[in-house]
């Protein structure tokens, strides 16, 4: 993808993709997750933790 740096999940990007995936459980945040995953990265971000999930 070149030298894009990609920016952090925080806490209010994860509320709106969690808000967005319960309008709408049929849409792909819902039924991939993402909405789970996203908060779980903002919470790590938020800790400091930097490490990468395989």
């Amino acid at each position: 993808m070149g030298s894009k740096q990609a920016t952090p999940m925080d806490k209010e990007a994860a509320a709106r993709i969690q808000s967005a995936a319960d309008k709408d459980r049929d849409c792909a945040s819902a039924d991939t997750a993402f909405d789970r995953r996203a908060q779980s990265a903002a919470d790590k971000n938020e800790a400091g933790d930097t490490r990468r999930d395989p």
